[in-house]
C-alpha cells in the first residue's frame, strides 16, 4: 500500500505540523511556499494545492478520532476510516 504522501505527490521529507484542540483538526504543511489556489475534500481531509497542482497542505478535520486509526492501520498496513 502506498503512502498518502506519495499518492500526493510529495517526496519523503520532513512536514510542519500543527493541531487546533478547539477545533480538532490537524493540518500538514506539505510545501512551505507556494500561492494557494484550490482545494479538494474526501470526507474528512482537506488538500490544498498551489496553481501547478502541487499540495501545499491538508487537513484532517475530526483529528482526534481520525489520526489514532491511521497509526492503527499504518501498524496493519492497511486502514478504513469510516
Amino acid at each position: 500500500m502506498l503512502s498518502p504522501f506519495i499518492l500526493l505527490g510529495v517526496s519523503a521529507m520532513a512536514y510542519r505540523i500543527k493541531y487546533d484542540e478547539d477545533a480538532d483538526v490537524l493540518v500538514v504543511i506539505l510545501k512551505g511556499k507556494g500561492k494557494l489556489s484550490y482545494a479538494k475534500e474526501v470526507g474528512d481531509i482537506i488538500v490544498h494545492f498551489d496553481e501547478s497542482g502541487k499540495p501545499l497542505f491538508m487537513e484532517i478535520l475530526k483529528a482526534s478520532k481520525i489520526v489514532p486509526l491511521m497509526v492503527e492501520g499504518l501498524a496493519k498496513k492497511e486502514v478504513t476510516v469510516a
